[in-house]
């Protein structure tokens, strides 16, 4: 008998269970039946599942625009500036060994797992979690979270796009000392002549950044965070036309934009490659990236620091890969997709660190330092004080590189944003289908603006470190370990492997299993438990907050972690059982329609169920049958 008939035969011989759960705030409208098989496990089948999945969603055009998208949301800033200072100052050479372990126990596992779950749900991150309905409140962390970091990394792109168009003046605007910035003023640019009994003095690099730029105060104890700058808000506009443009006509539009955001990079870093590593003092530079310092292996922050890396630059568990791979076809290969994608990810971290130390090489030659790490400014001062700094040392054409450095970092940073303000985008178009796509572009632009406007004040820098940290790093990895025990033992390691085999006819090794339901959660919570630890109250270059600036960090925190109780209660309040106990397991299963999208795939995925819940039995123990069987 074939799938189709034995599916028929099935519904015509099951009681079709209307009754307490038709019109149930929890029931999703949906008349369900319910199999028992021969161990006991409760299979629903939802007969009006027709009705829900007959509605198309959008696909990529090419398959190819996945991997393309992909790559432009992990390959981005962080790439460029975090992972070189963070090698730094983490061991130089010995950090990669924890990266590129880290990469594969946590990253690409975790990854693939986010992709397998989009793919075959084809659900944004929020009805993703209709596997587990009591943990959804994950996916709602992580969407807010999400949507912070946009309306940060849009600042970035602000700031960038700033000295994009300074990297066109005749004389680059950095390279010279102002009167207002004082004596102790030390030009960057390649013929300044500066005053030699100068001791300590500042960059003309830094000043540029820090007064002309940013108009930074030293804290915000006196003035608080003053006006937005018209310029740098012009430039936030700039940003948010940009991406408003690219999102307004959905998926297709930003999977065409994905060729372009994914390879034009590339461009420009092999010629910084190039131009990199032919200046004087660039393979001192090189050199020392990549020197080990093997003592530093033994240093649990140099763990805590490549977890915390690779989580943030493969962007997982953000709800971004969920999305993304929800739009791709039921039955792609998306295997060697993950593996290319991550090595990509990793290998650039090492090129931009190459490209970035070559030119610092070059900076500490040029001003006779022999101690490159007194060259290095962290963060964002990596980007635009450091790096302008070097170029203003080059005799030949700094402008030129100026230009294609900025655009570069721009390119990179709108292809993540991209990615970011989708997930926010189709969580709110999954709930309000009839809404056009490009109003709520519009609609997620004009937010993102007027949120950003913060960050353009004189003290706006303070506030995106706090948002940083309590709205994406801290919140962020709280929610990772939730979902991965959500995916790993609520829903089971067990069943993704099966959903896998269905969805692409291939068995799932023991790597993924073991990673999946022990070795990530288990790093990632250590890393969490070291965090705590080692807390100590935030600072920017130094300098404390006020204290009402920590307790708005700590309501930024709890308003995404708090997502998780808040949205398990309500799901637990909505089932239909008449005890607590019993709306309690009905809130950790499976709704009734979750499964493929597609109505064919959606019946044979019912009778794929069916046939292993009567012949596979259980093996040893639950967590030995999760993980094993």
């Amino acid at each position: 008998m074939d799938d189709a008939a034995e599916y028929q035969k099935l519904r015509r011989n099951m009681k079709v269970a209307q009754g307490s759960s038709e019109g149930h705030p929890g029931s999703n409208d949906a008349i369900s039946s319910v199999i028992y098989s021969a161990e006991g496990e409760e299979l629903t089948i939802n007969c009006e599942a027709e009705s829900e999945s007959s509605g198309q969603r959008d696909q990529w055009s090419r398959g190819v625009e996945f991997l393309f998208s992909c790559i432009a949301l992990s390959v981005g800033l962080g790439n460029v500036w975090r992972f070189p200072f963070i090698a730094l100052e983490n061991g130089g050479g010995a950090f990669l060994i924890p990266y590129v372990i880290v990469l594969l126990l946590i990253g690409r596992p975790v990854y693939y797992l986010e992709v397998i779950i989009g793919q075959f749900s084809s659900r944004g991150c929020i009805r993703a979690f209709d596997m587990a309905p009591i943990m959804r409140g994950i996916a709602y962390g992580q969407v807010y979270s999400t949507a912070l970091a946009t309306t940060y990394y849009a600042c970035i792109m602000a700031l960038t796009i700033r000295y994009l168009v300074a990297s066109f003046s005749e004389v680059l605007p950095w390279t010279y000392c102002l009167v207002e910035w004082g004596k102790s003023c030390v030009a960057t640019g390649a013929t300044a002549a500066n005053d030699s009994s100068i001791v300590h003095g500042v960059s003309s690099a830094e000043l540029f950044f820090t007064q002309a730029v940013l108009r930074e105060p030293e804290s915000l104890d006196d003035n608080g965070l003053g006006t937005p700058s018209w310029d740098l808000v012009l430039c936030l506009l700039a940003t948010w036309v940009i991406i408003g443009t690219i999102l307004s006509k959905g998926i297709r539009s930003s999977g065409k934009a994905s060729y372009f955001l994914a390879l034009f990079p590339y461009v420009i870093m092999v010629v910084l490659l190039i131009r990199a590593v032919t200046l004087p003092g660039a393979w001192q530079g090189i050199v020392y990236f990549l020197k080990p310092q093997w003592s530093q292996l033994l240093n649990p922050h140099v763990w805590y620091a490549a977890i915390t890396q690779m989580f943030f630059s493969l962007a997982i568990c953000f709800g971004t890969l969920v999305m993304y791979a929800s739009f791709n076809d039921f039955n792609k290969n998306v295997h060697k997709d993950v593996i290319i994608i991550t090595t990509i990810d990793s290998l650039t971290s090492i090129l931009a660190g190459c490209i970035i130390f070559g030119i610092l090489g070059n900076l500490a030659f040029e001003t006779n330092t022999k101690d490159i790490s007194q060259v290095v400014k962290g963060g964002a001062g990596l980007a635009f004080i450091s790096y302008p700094e070097a170029i203003a040392k080059f005799k030949y054409l700094p402008q030129l590189f100026a230009v294609l450095f900025f655009f570069m970092l721009l390119v990179l940073g709108i292809g993540s944003n991209i990615g970011m303000a989708s997930a926010v985008v189709n969580v709110v178009k999954d709930r309000f289908t009839h809404l056009p796509h490009w109003l709520l572009a519009v609609g997620a632009s004009i937010i993102g603006f007027l949120c950003g406007l913060v960050y353009m004040t004189p003290g706006g820098q303070f506030v995106l470190n706090l948002v940083d940290f309590y709205g994406c790093t801290f919140i962020a990895l709280v929610l990772a370990i939730a979902e991965l025990l959500a995916v790993g033992w609520i829903y089971g390691v067990k069943r993704v492997c099966s959903d896998i085999e269905f969805m692409l006819n291939v068995k799932t090794s023991f790597y993924w299993r073991i990673c999946w339901a022990i070795v990530a959660p288990g790093l990632m919570f250590l890393v969490l438990v070291y965090m705590l630890f080692s807390y100590e109250p935030l600072t920017y270059r130094g300098v404390q907050y006020p204290p009402v600036y920590y307790m708005a960090g700590w309501i930024i925190w709890g308003l995404g972690v708090l997502q998780l109780p808040f949205w398990a209660l309500v799901t637990i309040y909505q089932q239909p059982g008449k005890t607590f106990g019993s709306k309690f397991r009905m809130a950790m299963q499976p709704t009734a329609n979750w499964g493929p999208l597609q109505t064919q795939k959606f019946e044979a995925y019912i009778l794929h169920r069916k046939r292993e819940a009567d012949f596979k039995s259980p093996r040893g123990g639950y967590l030995f049958d999760n993980i094993f069987g």
